[in-house]
């Protein structure tokens, strides 16, 4: 008897328990829409700006690899010679005397745009100058378009 007592309440309380209404589920929904609404803009911007720190972190990259060119040799590879310098011995120019025999880099990088990094050795702000042109790939520019500049990265 015990049994059949317990077995009814278990179904009673399988058949208490319901779905959702379709009140209920058109809410979550309209608040669904309402949170993409506010979030959705918002990360939309953010490749942009993940572009921007990638730049920042492979011009730190490449000024740690001219660093150590510059430690085993005295100086850093010339504008001419380039940041091609770094992956491979020059052949041209001040030819490095204690050039590390697998290069300084595996290969250098293409900006997050796919343009070039511009290197200048002297530069005009400091010993040598490196910088991507932005999203634009032109110099200057504001927003998301501003030159990423050696110098002026902390």
């Amino acid at each position: 008897m015990q049994t059949i007592s317990t077995h009814r309440v278990f179904t009673k309380n399988i058949s208490a328990q319901r779905g959702f209404t379709l009140i209920e589920v058109m809410v979550v929904v309209v608040i669904l829409g309402i949170l993409a609404g506010i979030v959705v803009p918002k990360l939309l911007d953010r490749p942009e700006e993940a572009r921007r720190t990638k730049a920042v972190l492979q011009i730190k990259g490449i000024e740690e690899a001219l660093a150590l060119y510059k430690l085993d040799n005295g100086l850093f590879p010339s504008t001419n010679q380039g940041l091609s310098a770094l992956v491979k011995k020059p052949e041209s120019g001040s030819i490095p005397i204690k050039y590390r025999e697998d290069g300084y880099i595996k290969k250098i990088p293409l900006d997050p745009w796919g343009g070039d990094y511009i290197y200048l050795s002297p530069g005009l702000n400091g010993n040598y100058d490196l910088l991507s042109y932005g999203a634009d790939g032109e110099p200057g520019g504001e927003a998301n378009n501003a030159d990423i500049q050696s110098w002026e990265i902390e």
